[in-house]
């Protein structure tokens, strides 16, 4: 990967067929996938717990550790898709992916479990690189629909792994069952992404170094990702909050639930990730900044019946939909201002944006364990409000008139 950073040279193939209905639900389904791998773990916890003889606490870092790899994937290896070819860069992540969930199944103890699940988070970031191929591909005028039909695979994953991990475990009577199933799900994947991905000419050279560098470039130059993508950070942080904390939420009084039942509450969120294609279509018609106030709003409304949801479930069911409304309907608000900036650099700026967001996430796995040892869930619910009512209060920022120059996204030219 040596030489002079070159422009990106055009790509041969054709767009309407490489995003017909079919492939787009493809590429939907990959990122479902592929995501879920980082959320298979939150019914399982009190399960490994146990099965490694730890703390139920210690056992929720383990969700911790698995997106700090995410985090870590993305920022380390989502940027080679500005220069690299796609599709080889994706067959070696997701077999590399496939080891990492082989592993895991196999895993003898914590130590090794927390290294498969690093090594899953990093490989899953693969999920990435197909969200930015899309988001090049799209035309303009219909961008936000697109991204936001795979970025509703992506919400859809997440939220229905712990359904379907909680299921698994239940059935199999483990939760090694379950990675054994994710692995050869990937494998599946990987074959159809190699049937279905294009092949593109040369996409230019850059040294890996400069490559990093340059998404700090990136931050300095646009304004605008900086603002989303700390908004990114504190909507995935408050969502990390509340589903890491759920299971302990509900493993003990009043609920006393199983992993089955812990799992299910994946569906309840599963029905506000749906929201996501709406947004989509609305950003593209020029309502962002209208839906960015009203979900930071439905988000943060979220917190006052998932507080009450500690003692009854109507009000905790409520707050799971209010809460995947608003945070998933503002990741696809925000992405469609992101992917107007520097087309030429999509990759890493979705690097930036989702690498901000992975870190809110991983920060708030870890917040979500020590504000319940600490307050119970009475103080994970204020831990998880205060993100929102951030968001809000930023946004009002933002919007006074000295910043109004950056609700307008303009393409610029960077390396």
């Amino acid at each position: 990967m040596k030489g002079q950073a070159m422009s990106p040279l055009p790509i041969a193939t054709d767009t309407s067929r490489l995003l017909s209905p079919v492939r787009l639900f493809l590429f939907a389904l990959a990122a479902g996938v592929l995501v879920a791998n980082l959320y298979y773990v939150q019914p399982l916890t009190a399960m490994l717990a146990a099965s490694f003889h730890i703390r139920l606490s210690w056992a929720g870092y383990l969700v911790t550790t698995t997106q700090i790899g995410y985090v870590l994937g993305v920022f380390l290896l989502v940027p080679l898709s500005d220069v690299l070819n796609r599709r080889s860069l994706l067959s070696m992540m997701l077999g590399a992916n496939v080891a990492s969930l082989a592993l895991a199944a196999l895993s003898p103890n914590f130590t090794v479990f927390a290294l498969a699940g690093l090594f899953t988070g990093i490989s899953s970031s693969a999920v990435m690189v197909i969200t930015s191929m899309v988001a090049s591909y799209a035309p303009d005028q219909s961008r936000g629909r697109m991204v936001g039909s795979v970025m509703t695979g992506l919400l859809l994953g997440i939220l229905l792994a712990r359904t379907v991990a909680g299921a698994v475990a239940t059935v199999s009577g483990g939760w090694r069952s379950m990675y054994v199933i994710a692995a050869l799900g990937v494998a599946i994947l990987l074959v159809v992404l190699r049937q279905i991905l294009p092949a593109e000419a040369p996409r230019g050279k850059l040294e890996y170094v400069k490559l990093l560098h340059s998404l700090t470039d990136i931050v300095r130059a646009e304004p605008l990702l900086r603002q989303r993508a700390l908004f990114s950070a504190l909507g995935l942080g408050t969502f990390s909050i509340f589903w890491t904390g759920l299971t302990f939420l509900l493993s003990g009084a009043p609920y006393h639930y199983g992993e089955a039942q812990i799992g299910l509450f994946g569906l309840v969120g599963a029905a506000g990730a749906l929201a996501a294609n709406t947004v989509g279509r609305l950003t593209d018609r020029g309502h962002g900044n209208a839906a960015t106030w009203a979900l930071a709003l439905l988000t943060l409304a979220s917190w006052v019946f998932i507080g009450f949801g500690g003692h009854t479930l109507v009000a905790l069911l409520a707050g799971v939909l209010l809460l995947d409304i608003g945070v998933m309907g503002l990741q696809v608000a925000h992405q469609s201002v992101i992917y107007q900036l520097a087309p030429q650099a999509r990759a890493r700026i979705t690097t930036v944006f989702i690498g901000s967001g992975f870190i809110g996430a991983a920060a708030g796995s870890g917040i979500a364990s020590a504000s319940f040892a600490a307050g119970g869930w009475f103080g994970l619910t204020l831990a998880g409000a205060a993100m929102p009512l951030a968001t809000l209060l930023l946004w009002a920022g933002y919007r006074l008139p000295k910043f109004r120059g950056l609700s307008v996204a303009r393409p610029r030219d960077l390396p």
